[in-house]
Order: C-alpha cells, then sequence, then structure tokens
C-alpha cells in the first residue's frame, strides 16, 4: 500500500487553500485496547482551517466516510491530501474515494515519513489546541456520544476555532550562529486568510461572510458547554468532575 501513497518530504503549496494535513487522536485513556472514540483531524496549511470529526475505532470505513463529510463541509476544493502511516489512511478505501472514475487520483495524496510527527506539524498542533484542550486524555468507550461529540464538532466548535481564533503563520527563519530566528505573519483567523484569498470565488466569500454576520462568539462559548456536560454525563471522567460538568 505504501507504494501507492509516496513520501512526501517537501513543503507543500503555501500560498492557496487546499492542502490539508490529516491525522487521528485516541480518546483511550491510558490503555489503547477495546473499542473507543478517535478524532480525525483535517487542517489546511494556507489559511489553517480545520475540521474535527469522531469516529468509533478508526476502521477505513469510518475514516473515509468522515473525511467525504468534511470535503463536502469545506470551503473550498480539497488538492493535496497528507497524512502519517496509520492503517486508517493507508488503504484502498481511502485511494479509491480519491480517485475519479478513470481510476486517477483526482487529487495529490500523499504521507509522512514513519516516526517523524513534524512533517505533519500543521495538524499535530491542532490536535493539542482542538481536541486535546477540549477533551483532555480521558477513555471515551461510550459509542453513544460519538454523535454528541459530531454534533459539536461540526457546529459550534468548526464556527469557532476557524471564524474567531486568530493563529500566526511562520512566515521566515533563519539561523544566526547556535539560533534559530524566527518571524510570523499577523495573527489572522483562517476566516479572515480565505476572504484574502484570490483563489477563493467571490460567491464562496460572500456565503462566509454572510454566515460570520449571523455568529455571535458568546453564545457560541455558552453552546460549547452546554454540549460539553451531555458529552461527559456519558463518561466516567474523573478530571472533569473537579472542573464541574459532571
Amino acid at each position: 500500500m505504501k507504494k501507492h501513497i509516496p513520501i512526501q518530504t517537501d513543503q507543500w503549496n503555501e500560498a492557496v487553500p487546499g492542502y490539508v494535513e490529516a491525522d487521528t487522536v485516541a480518546h483511550c485513556g491510558t490503555s489503547l485496547s477495546g473499542d473507543f472514540v478517535w478524532s480525525l483531524t483535517m487542517t489546511d496549511i494556507y489559511s489553517g482551517w480545520t475540521e474535527l470529526r469522531a469516529v468509533w475505532n478508526k476502521g477505513a470505513t469510518g475514516i473515509v466516510e468522515q473525511v467525504k463529510h468534511i470535503e463536502q463541509s469545506l470551503p473550498f476544493a480539497i488538492l493535496g491530501f497528507d497524512c502519517d502511516n496509520g492503517s486508517e489512511f493507508l488503504n484502498w478505501h481511502l485511494i479509491r474515494y480519491f480517485s475519479n472514475q478513470e481510476n486517477q487520483q483526482r487529487i495529490q495524496l500523499t504521507r509522512s515519513r514513519p516516526y517523524h510527527s513534524n512533517d505533519n506539524a500543521h495538524v499535530e498542533q491542532k490536535n493539542w489546541t482542538h481536541v486535546r484542550q477540549l477533551f483532555g486524555y480521558d477513555r471515551f468507550d461510550n459509542q453513544h456520544i460519538v454523535s454528541l461529540i459530531n454534533d459539536l464538532y461540526v457546529n459550534e466548535i468548526s464556527m469557532m476555532n476557524n471564524y474567531f481564533l486568530p493563529n500566526f503563520k511562520l512566515i521566515e527563519k533563519e539561523r544566526i550562529d547556535a539560533k534559530i530566528v524566527k518571524k510570523h505573519s499577523v495573527p489572522q483567523t483562517p476566516y479572515q486568510r480565505l476572504i484574502q484569498s484570490t483563489a477563493v470565488s467571490s460567491e464562496k466569500k460572500d456565503e462566509l461572510q454572510k454566515i460570520y454576520a449571523e455568529l455571535n462568539p458568546f453564545a457560541l462559548h455558552k453552546a460549547i458547554q452546554a454540549k460539553l456536560k451531555k458529552v461527559f454525563a456519558l463518561v466516567e471522567v474523573k478530571s472533569y468532575k473537579k472542573m464541574g460538568y459532571i
């Protein structure tokens, strides 16, 4: 299977949206044995736009189904898909999904080097800021919470992260003696970067602006807290009892 998905070692085209990195996060607690929830993270390198989906275990069929759902919800077309070497990505289901009717790949499908997590630095960062800071490291082994988590991911979390949370982008780094000096861009939200991009159509920009005008970050935060309580009420999570969720 690895022969069909080449390793990507050089930089993606970061000047346009559409080149995404993908990864999964295990909500397994201290043990990978048994059945539990996984989070699928997909991050656009240019804008930082990130979408999340929850799956029960990480079978190829379930992952591809959520990849399809994310692709349909993105405000841009996927041009490249980069993943790690996990079996949830290196399978025929994903290859067929990203192929056209002539069995030719309709996007650039690549993978990172084994044991080189920095190859997927953009999505690895979002695994922490968008998933771990939200749900922590406890075990989610109740299948009923998958739909609750996805309701949160698809709606409030996506809107809050993509429309209101700014982030830096590394624009330059230079080695000076023993130090590496990095320069970052002015913080912007993924929404702002897409609005400024010439690769996004005016119709799509109008659609994004209409959505943004109807959003209220305080209402989103309140809804997020309410939905988190519903999730944690179905899972015995000791660390969240102290936070008042359960």
